[in-house]
């Protein structure tokens, strides 16, 4: 992947992170666990989590197929201390934020899913 396209894949990142206030970071990451993009505060791994995404999504994929709820649409974790949600941009990758724990989550859904759409024509 070329550096201009890295760099477009970051700014819309930045760009989810200043339109969703609650968001504190986030993660384009490949499905075999290797970092993409990130717009990530210092403290946070990009290797651990991209790696730790990748894992979460096939855990999840084999979750849902398993237990017949079909394709993955999205995997959320809720800590004390907030969210970690992941959605597919396309086959090949994923999106990973962490968000507060006082997030309104219908908000967060509808900006990444908007973010998607974007990142989905990069990544192609």
């Amino acid at each position: 992947m070329t550096q201009l396209r890295v760099d477009l894949l970051e700014a819309r990142l930045r760009e989810l992170l200043s339109r969703t206030a609650d968001v504190e970071a986030s993660a384009l990451v490949s499905i075999d666990g290797l970092i993409i993009a990130s717009v990530l505060p210092s403290g946070i791994e990009e290797r651990l989590l991209s790696a730790m995404s990748a894992a979460l999504n096939s855990l999840g994929e084999r979750i849902a197929g398993e237990l017949g709820r079909g394709e993955l649409n999205q995997v959320s974790i809720r800590g004390k201390e907030g969210y970690v949600l992941l959605m597919a941009v396309g086959k090949d990758a994923l999106l990973t934020v962490m968000a507060r724990k006082q997030a309104k989550l219908g908000l967060l859904l509808l900006e990444m899913n908007r973010a998607i759409e974007d990142l989905r024509m990069l990544v192609a």
